[in-house]
């Protein structure tokens, strides 16, 4: 289902009786703090989600070293 014009102003319209014009703007207010919230939390948990994986490669960097052939010097 697509959203056309008239549907989108219906549901403004909507909005505005139900809660009034002097309380939209603090709804608004409301809901884009509570979006900024949301992503940072996201952003947070994508962090925490990919240290595993960076702790797990530079375990294996650690635990598997190249070996040191000695250098012959003549």
């Amino acid at each position: 289902m697509s959203w056309g014009p008239w549907q989108i102003l219906l549901v403004l319209a909507i909005i505005l009786v139900l809660f009034g014009g002097k309380k939209l703007p603090e709804l608004a207010h409301s809901l884009g703090k509570s979006l900024g919230e949301f992503k940072k939390g996201k952003e947070e948990g994508d962090r925490e989600t990919a240290k595993p994986e960076v702790e797990k490669a530079e375990a294996k960097q650690i635990s598997d070293p190249k070996p040191v052939t000695p250098e012959v010097v003549s």
